[in-house]
């Protein structure tokens, strides 16, 4: 149903239109928007006026107006004054609020599908046939944003973002949690990942100035059939995850841009625990000492190359080497191999992955 706070702010229009004074009460006798204080003394003349089979009446001195739903009885208006001009803008405001009747259900419908679609509520026949009722187009470039803001119902940043992207436009906010908040974003035949990025920037930049919380933002792959806005919506999430464990630094994260730590994210804990068990012998890539991770981190920063790993460390070439054979003789990996490199590589983003789930609470 209408807000009170819409309802008001329409009869407030009306009357700095017309100068003549309004009230909506519902069918119970709430007075729900008024522009004169004395409104709720009428009550009792609107009970006795929705009995009545007329659709339109003066009492008191007042024009009394039925607003119906799909021939259901929802408000009752009022207008001061029984002129004929009062008349004319009492039809014009019963309209109004009609229209806004309508347009509440079709968000409020269009919202529905939009969440049962997301999270594969709906059978391929029902998506097609509930788009087509509701002028959706189904063969359009999409692609799906996941936003946490660090806090739940977030329902301020979520208005935020519909008054962002218009409620006009062709893109859907919503939300299927009380943690996150979704855009369903269209995309035109130009528009790509580069664009999507922008997007997200936008995104950020609105809600990071609102609230201190750090802002993630994450989005799958573009999709060009509604069917498939489920996938991307499904990437976007596990790039949230993923985004977490192995990209720590970043505020936005691409599912295109993730790499192996999408599947490492896939893989179960026991074989994650195996995996490290038979590689490292019961030991842990992570149980180094400070020194020796900055200087394996900066070495895969540095694709393997010792002369440039050395020089940002500011260590001697030999000294470099030394702590490389160091490594070598503990675990049994020379990291200027790459395969062994390889090995190493994937076994702290194993660690990673398991000590983040170790701190998910389910």
């Amino acid at each position: 149903m209408i807000s009170n706070q819409i309802l008001q702010n329409t009869i407030e229009g009306l009357k700095g239109i017309t100068r003549i004074d309004l009230c909506i009460i519902d069918t119970e006798g709430k007075v729900l928007a008024f522009t004169f204080p004395e409104a709720d003394t009428y009550t009792g003349s609107v009970l006795a006026f929705i009995d009545s089979p007329a659709d339109s009446q003066v009492i008191q001195g007042f024009r009394f107006f039925k607003v119906f739903d799909e021939n259901q009885l929802e408000y009752i208006l009022l207008i001061n004054g029984g002129s004929e001009d009062a008349y004319m803008i009492g039809k014009i405001a019963v309209f109004q609020i009609q229209n806004l009747l309508v347009a509440y259900k079709e968000r409020f419908d269009k919202d529905n599908f939009i969440k049962n679609l997301l999270l594969d509520n709906l059978l391929l026949v029902d998506i097609y046939n509930r788009a087509k009722k509701l002028h959706i187009q189904a063969e359009v470039r999409r692609g799906v944003y996941v936003i946490e803001t660090g806090r739940e119902k977030d329902s301020a940043s979520l208005e935020s973002l519909r008054t962002l992207f218009g409620t006009k436009s062709k893109d859907f906010i919503t939300a299927v949690d009380e943690k996150n908040i979704i855009v369903v974003k269209e995309l035109a035949e130009n528009e790509g990942y580069p664009e999507m990025y922008k997007t997200a920037k936008v995104i950020k930049d609105l809600l990071a100035n609102e609230e201190e919380e750090q802002i993630h933002i994450a989005y799958g792959t573009i999709v060009g059939e509604i069917k498939e806005v489920s996938r991307s919506y499904k990437e976007a999430r596990m790039a949230l995850d993923v985004g977490k464990i192995f990209f720590e630094e970043r505020d936005i994260v691409a599912y295109s841009t993730l790499g192996i730590g999408r599947l490492i994210y896939q893989l179960p804990i026991p074989l994650c625990k195996m995996f490290i068990r038979e590689i490292f012998d019961g030991k842990s890539p992570d149980d180094f000492d400070e020194e020796t991770l900055t200087t394996i981190n900066k070495f895969f920063e540095n694709s393997l190359n010792v002369s440039e790993t050395s020089r940002q460390l500011y260590i001697h070439r030999n000294t470099l080497v030394y702590r490389l054979d160091k490594l070598q003789k503990s675990t049994g990996l020379d990291l200027r191999v790459f395969e062994d490199a390889i090995t190493f590589k994937i076994a702290l983003m194993v660690v990673k992955y398991m000590k983040y789930m170790e701190t998910i609470d389910y």
